[in-house]
Formats: structure tokens, C-alpha cells, sequence
């Protein structure tokens, strides 16, 4: 009985392990960067991440090997489930504005193992997408020269007929991110200038696409005798949305550069609202005017816009969308190593990653060692990767992230953080406290996702509404609920909300086709599902949220994020079954980083693991005539390996 309880009791530290969240400074504004970066250069920086390749090159493969001209629908479509996604980091990137974007945010609202994860497939993203960028950066200048450098590198390098690799080492594509790696080590402000003058090249060769498109328009390229406007059908309107999902994943560099902006709590949410915007305007406008110009399965998914001119015999003009291509998707390129090694190095600072990774140049304030390293890697993905196989693994990961990100706000607006001096305060001996009339009540910390999940004790709400308490005026219905701890219903709320989005998207996607439910199953299934994602968000609905705060706030939570976490999770399941083989594996190594290395050497375990922290608690009874009263003291620390029976007895009890 004993060693099935000391086991219990292991399994239960080990879970809080995985689960405990980043205690944060008490200044969020003090950090080891340069605070330099202006609401115009957020923008820039955000417009830039997202408006290149996917402009350019997406849009001619999605156009014709997936959606045709109802490419300007699945723009729609991925732009309103961004913008869902953009305003969650938009509160975030506000209220907690550090560097390392969605790992951060999940660090400090979900858990560690969680943020790991998110983290990881953050750094895959990045490093995806810059590859692909610069292997699109490469085609658009050998269509430049007729493909002179393709064939030259064929005839002397020679070909490979591997699965899911290029057909051809790219050495133009890699050098060009090496030579942006260089670029990127001289600092944010050198960065931020030179992406200033590739954005505003990139949208001056915008607006002349769009009105020579325009004036070469042809309504028929869009008529039955072309194949009509959707010829993939709805379910290839929806493939094309999780695929056109890579075209705005650059908005979240906004975030990410939280810790460099000089005003944060205005300038990041103002930033992602224009840029996202005006990224979804271009996107719904080219794709209009390029499967008008010409027919859509007529079209070179390598280079859509400058062959779609030169087939309508205006070569000077194709000349100038594959300069203006070229701008574009250096800014891309320049968003993407800007941020990777930023998430690196928040993962490194906060000891889950190599610490070497944790290291900023005195001179240039940043984070050289990343930059280095994994620019290396992103160009070796570009040398040998095809384009295709990049963007498609590309989109998961992105989703995933968004997911995470929008549960977040959810368990953030209905806890507080913690923070360097809550968390020493809690540290600290607590203060004697008057007992509740009818019986002792044992103070209780909460410090992470787990301990919500796990915590067995109720406590009656008192006078004053804290956040995550229910709200008074359900509380003649929903009494039951009155007697959880702030924030444990809502918690476990938003994690059967993920779970019944998940089912109800599962069964959307292959409830009809994989899995051929009968009709009354379907139904039954789809409400079902539809009921507990209902239910979970009444249920989060009537307890209190945190007051308004000076910082920007997603309006109609939960609602807003819940939308967004049923969208991301329906495109996720909406891509290929070799994209989630190929992120399983990613998965299962990142898992391996994190147990060998990260859940050892987390600052978070460290500032727990030299001591145990033992606590006893009792209650003093003076006299008949006075009030119960419960007292906590903490004796002085105990190494974990030195407690005695009588200790362990009372260690157990209290876990």
C-alpha cells in the first residue's frame, strides 16, 4: 500500500513537472535586447513575413492544383481563421510582450511540456519557411534567364529521384540564405531598415499587378467552358484554406519582436491589425486578377505571375513582377530569421533548450549563436528540400501553434500569471489567516495547468470575485460550482472544448468520406460533439474574467478564440496523411530533446529542486470563546532525501 501511494505520489510531481508554468519577472519591460522597433517598423516587419512567396508562387499552385479561380474564396477563408488567430496574439503579444510568440504565451497560461512542443514546431516552421522562400526566391530568378541555372546545375551537379526531395541541389537558394543569415547578425535596427526597403519595392510591384491585371482581364477565364469557378468543389476550397495558411503565418513575427518594440502594449496590437489587413487585401486582389489574365490550369505553379504576363505577351511587364518577387520574398526570408533564433533563444533563456543558444552579442544585441546555427540548417533544407514538400508540412505546424495560442487566452483571462514575487511570496511563510465559520480552510497555491486538473479541495467564493470564480449571478443555479477553486472549472472547460472541436471537425472532414457513417450516426455524432463544444463554452461563460486592462483585449471571449481553435483544428485535419507522418516525427524527436535535456536543466526546476519545500499545517485552538483559527508555517528547508517517518507521514497527507 505504501509503495502504491509513494508511486502515486511520484506520478503526481512528475505530471506538475510537465505542467508548471514560467513565473515572470516582475518588470516585463526589462530585457537583454534593444527596445528599438516603432509601430511602422512592426508593421513592415509583419507585411513583409506575409506578403512574398505566398503571393507570388501559392497562389499559382493552389489556383491550379487545388481550388482553381475559388482561390480568392480560400484566401477568405484563411484570412478571417488569421485574423481570429492574429487578435489572440495580439492580447498576448500586449500583456506579456517578451520574445518567443506562441511558446511563451503557452509557457505562462497551459505548461512547460506544452510550450516545449509549440516551441519546437515553431522553430520547424520557421525553418521550413525560410527554405521554402529562398527556394522560390531561386525560381523566380531562373525564369528570369529562361531556366539557364536550373538546367546548368542539372547538366554538371546531376539529379535525384528521392521521395519528397528536390529534383536538384539548390545552390543559389542556399546561399542567398546564408547571405541573409549575415545580414540578420548586424542587429534589429540594420534588419529593420533593410526590410523598409524590400517591402516598399515589393508593394509598389503590387499595385502595378494590379492594375495591369485588371486592364488584361478576361471574364471568360472564369466561365464553364474553363472549367467554371470552383472546379475542385468545396472540398477543394477548404484544402486550398489549410494550404493558403502559409501565406499570413508571418504576422506572428510581430509578436515575436515584442521584446525589441519600443511601446509594446499599443504598438503590437495596432501593428498585426494593419499589416494582417492589408496582407489579405493583396492576396484576395492578386488572385482575382492572375486567374482572370489567363486560365487557371494554364498556370506555372513556379512562377504564376511573371509567366501569366509573359503568355499575354507583355514580357517587359513579367520582368518587373519577378524583380518585384524577388524583393518580396526577401523580406520574407529576412522575417523568418529574424524570428527563429528569437524563439531559440527564449526557449535556451528559459533552460528547456542548449544554453549556448541563450547568448546575446554585447554589440549588436542579438542572439548571434542561433543566427548562425540555424541559418546554416535553413539553407541546408533549401538545397535539398522541394518546395512543395516544405509548404504542406509548413501549414501544421502553424495551426497548431494558433490552437495553443488561443486556449491560452482563454485560461489567461481566468487566472492570474505568475509572477517573480507571487511566486516568492508563496515561497515565503504565509501569513496567519482567519478560518471560514464551520471549519478550517487550508490555503492552497495554483501555480499551473496541473495542479487546476488535480487539486481534490473546494473553498466557498468569498465576497470578493477573483478571476475564474463564478460569477454571482448563476450562483442560485450552478451552486455546485461555486465550490471549485478560481479558474479549476474553466481550465478543465477549455480542455474538453479542444477535445469536442476536435471530434466535431473529425467528423466534418471524414465522417462523410473515410469513415462512411450512416446518416443517423452522422447526425447523432454531430450533435453530440456540437452540445459538449456548446456546453464547454457556457460553462467557461458564467465565471468571472479578469478587469479590463490597459492593454489591448480580444473582444467575445471565449467565443472568439473557441472559433479559432475549431477552424485551425478542421484545416489541420484537412492536409495530407504524409504532412502528419512527417510531423509525428518531428514530434517524437522533440520529445526526446525534452526529456534528455529540457525538463532537467528548466530554470522552473531548478528553482524548485535544491530543497523540498515542507509545509506544515494545523489549527490553534485558544479558547472555547474565541474563533478557530488556522495557521501555516513553514520550517526551515528540508533536503527531500533526509525526512524522517513522522515527516513523510505528513508529506503524504498533505499531497
Amino acid at each position: 500500500m505504501a509503495t502504491r501511494r509513494l508511486r502515486a505520489g511520484d506520478l503526481a510531481r512528475f505530471c506538475q513537472k510537465l505542467n508548471r508554468v514560467k513565473t515572470l519577472q516582475d518588470d516585463l519591460m526589462e530585457t537583454s535586447f534593444n527596445r528599438c522597433l516603432s509601430t511602422v517598423d512592426l508593421t513592415l516587419l509583419g507585411i513583409g513575413g506575409m506578403v512574398g512567396s505566398g503571393l507570388y508562387v501559392l497562389t499559382g499552385t493552389v489556383a491550379k492544383e487545388t481550388a482553381g479561380p475559388a482561390i480568392v474564396v480560400s484566401f477568405i477563408i484563411a484570412g478571417i481563421a488569421s485574423l481570429l488567430a492574429a487578435l489572440c496574439y495580439a492580447e498576448f503579444g500586449a500583456h506579456v510582450p517578451k520574445t518567443g510568440s506562441a511558446y511563451m504565451f503557452t509557457y505562462v497560461s497551459v505548461g512547460e511540456i506544452w510550450a516545449f512542443l509549440i516551441g519546437w514546431n515553431v522553430i520547424l516552421e520557421y525553418m521550413i519557411g525560410g527554405a521554402a522562400v529562398a527556394r522560390a526566391w531561386s525560381g523566380y530568378l531562373d525564369s528570369i534567364f529562361d531556366h539557364r541555372i536550373k538546367n546548368f546545375t542539372e547538366t554538371h551537379a546531376g539529379t535525384w529521384q528521392v521521395p519528397f526531395l528536390a529534383h536538384y541541389p539548390d545552390f543559389l537558394a542556399s546561399g542567398i540564405v546564408l547571405i541573409a543569415t549575415a545580414f540578420i547578425s548586424f542587429g534589429a535596427r540594420f534588419s529593420s531598415w533593410l526590410n523598409h526597403v524590400f517591402s516598399a519595392i515589393s508593394m509598389g510591384v503590387i499595385l502595378f499587378i494590379l492594375v495591369m491585371g485588371f486592364l488584361l482581364a478576361r471574364a471568360q477565364n472564369w466561365s464553364a467552358s474553363e472549367g467554371g469557378f470552383a472546379p475542385y468543389g468545396i472540398s477543394g476550397i477548404m484544402a486550398g484554406s489549410a494550404t493558403c495558411f502559409y501565406a499570413f503565418v508571418g504576422f506572428d513575427v510581430i509578436a515575436t519582436s515584442s521584446e525589441e518594440a519600443r511601446n509594446p502594449e499599443k504598438a503590437i496590437p495596432r501593428a498585426i491589425a494593419i499589416s494582417l489587413s492589408l496582407a489579405t487585401g493583396a492576396y484576395i486582389l492578386v488572385s482575382v486578377v492572375l486567374t482572370l489574365m489567363v486560365p487557371w490550369h494554364s498556370l506555372d505553379p513556379d512562377s504564376a505571375l511573371a509567366d501569366a504576363f509573359y503568355k499575354r505577351g507583355y514580357s517587359w511587364a513579367g520582368f518587373i513582377v519577378a524583380t518585384g518577387s524577388i524583393c518580396a520574398m526577401n523580406t520574407v526570408l529576412l522575417s523568418n530569421l529574424f524570428s527563429l533564433p528569437r524563439i531559440v533563444y527564449a526557449m535556451a533563456e528559459d533552460g528547456l533548450f542548449f544554453q549556448v543558444f541563450a547568448h546575446v552579442h554585447p554589440r549588436t544585441k542579438v542572439p548571434v549563436v542561433a543566427i548562425v546555427v540555424f541559418g546554416f540548417l535553413m539553407s541546408v533544407l533549401s538545397l535539398i528540400f522541394d518546395l512543395e514538400a516544405l509548404v504542406q508540412f509548413l501549414s501544421i505546424g502553424t495551426l497548431l501553434a494558433y490552437t495553443f495560442v488561443a486556449a491560452s487566452v482563454i485560461i489567461l483571462r481566468f487566472q492570474q500569471a505568475k509572477t517573480e514575487a507571487q511566486d516568492a511570496a508563496g515561497r515565503s511563510e504565509a501569513a496567519p489567516t482567519p478560518a471560514e465559520p464551520g471549519g478550517a480552510s487550508e490555503p492552497k497555491e495554483y501555480e499551473s495547468f496541473s495542479d487546476k486538473l488535480q487539486l481534490v479541495g473546494k473553498e466557498k467564493a468569498g465576497s470578493l470575485r477573483e478571476p475564474g470564480q463564478l460569477k454571482a449571478a448563476f450562483e442560485p443555479y450552478l451552486q455546485f460550482l461555486g465550490d471549485f477553486y478560481p479558474g479549476e472549472v474553466v481550465t478543465v472547460a477549455v480542455v474538453v472544448l479542444m477535445v469536442s472541436a476536435l471530434c466535431l471537425a473529425s467528423i466534418l472532414v471524414f465522417g462523410k468520406t473515410q469513415l462512411h457513417l450512416p446518416t443517423w450516426s452522422y447526425a447523432l455524432l454531430l450533435l453530440l460533439s456540437s452540445l459538449a463544444f456548446t456546453g464547454s463554452l457556457v460553462l467557461i461563460a458564467v465565471h468571472e474574467q479578469k478587469q479590463t486592462t490597459p492593454t489591448f483585449q480580444l473582444p467575445l471571449v471565449p467565443l472568439t478564440p473557441a472559433l479559432s481553435i475549431f477552424i485551425n483544428l478542421f484545416l489541420m485535419l484537412k492536409l495530407s496523411y504524409m504532412t502528419w507522418l512527417r510531423f509525428s516525427i518531428w514530434l517524437v524527436a522533440g520529445l526526446l530533446v525534452y526529456f534528455s535535456y529540457g525538463i532537467w536543466h528548466s530554470k522552473e526546476n531548478l528553482r524548485d529542486s535544491p530543497t523540498q519545500d515542507i509545509r506544515a499545517h494545523y489549527v490553534v485552538f485558544p479558547s472555547s470563546s474565541l474563533e478557530e483559527t488556522v495557521q501555516t508555517v513553514q520550517p526551515r528547508m528540508v533536503p527531500a532525501q533526509g525526512l524522517t517517518d513522522a515527516q513523510e507521514n505528513g508529506e503524504e497527507a498533505k499531497r
